[in-house]
């Protein structure tokens, strides 16, 4: 079966050599470990049987976090750590989006964008919920961030897995209605008002348009009944990155076909990338060294 790393094999040294000055050490990291993931370069063990004299020579996984063949035991346990923590009550998925304008922005400024996405939008979701016309508590959430398209297009935005309740000063719990956590409209306008506060901190604001800041954002909130399904969706992104080895399908002339679901008709379609294009789409989602893309909030602190 065609794999990621054979991509990189085949075509990262003529990627390194024409952009590798300009190339982030972290991505270099990548595209090492994975071309070495499960070859002699790793070295490996040896296993012999027995009973029936057979020898096997078992390679080394990179365990790079990015690589689709190292992480799936980690989603599994993730997985059933979260759903473990889900309380006995509905849940929500509410979802905040960079808007187009930003992007470029948090290309070149990854780690600083990223905390800044996860900041504004966990602050703006708890202080709605605080109104006590919609919850007036603490929620229970975790947020996961994804940078990807399935058309491995760069797009930031993180989901939230959000308790449809939560805690008041009191200790009394406040549930929120079946079908409504809080209203998006101000959720939006908050969300964007606490970027705007956030890149003025960090000296970012004065790269932004100053039209963004009377255009609509887009948060999107929805029921997901328990949780669980909403946690099975997200595991698999947490511990890959942009795309599997089961979605590559052809490697042909320095091509790369793959397929993916598009998000409007819901239809799987195929696309066809030079292998440059592919690597570089693929790179654009490296995370920023130790970067946490998971995080808990509200009632889901350890300290709570």
């Amino acid at each position: 079966m065609l794999e990621l790393a054979d991509i990189f094999r085949l075509h990262g040294a003529e990627y390194r050599a024409k952009f590798g000055e300009r190339m982030l050490p972290s991505h270099l990291r990548v595209m090492h470990d994975l071309e070495a993931c499960r070859t002699a370069e790793l070295g490996g063990q040896l296993y012999h049987c027995q009973s029936c004299d057979e020898a096997r020579y078992s390679y080394h996984s990179c365990k790079n976090r990015h690589c689709p063949k190292c992480q799936n035991h980690e989603a599994d346990h993730w997985l059933a750590k979260q759903t473990s923590r889900l309380l006995p009550v509905p849940y929500f998925l509410v979802t905040f989006t960079l808007p187009q304008e930003l992007r470029e922005l948090a290309r070149a400024n990854q780690k600083a964008v990223y905390q800044i996405l996860f900041r504004a939008s966990a602050e703006a979701l708890q202080q709605l919920a605080w109104d006590e016309r919609f919850i007036g508590g603490r929620l229970a959430f975790v947020g996961v961030l994804h940078t990807w398209t399935r058309a491995l297009r760069y797009h930031p935005h993180v989901h939230y897995i959000v308790s449809g309740g939560g805690l008041d000063d009191d200790g009394h719990w406040r549930a929120a209605r079946p079908d409504f956590l809080v209203p998006v409209v101000p959720l939006s306008l908050l969300f964007r008002a606490k970027v705007r506060d956030e890149l003025k901190k960090a000296e970012l604001l004065a790269k932004v348009d100053e039209r963004l800041w009377h255009k609509a954002w887009v948060v999107h909130s929805e029921p997901v009944g328990s949780g669980t399904t909403a946690c099975k969706y997200l595991a698999p992104y947490i511990f890959r990155v942009a795309i599997s080895n089961k979605r590559i399908l052809k490697l042909e002339a320095g091509q790369v076909t793959f397929e993916y679901k598009d998000s409007a008709s819901k239809q799987m379609k195929s696309a066809t990338l030079s292998a440059e294009e592919f690597i570089r789409r693929f790179l654009a989602h490296v995370l920023p060294k130790r970067f946490i893309n998971v995080r808990a909030y509200g009632l889901l602190i350890p300290s709570n």
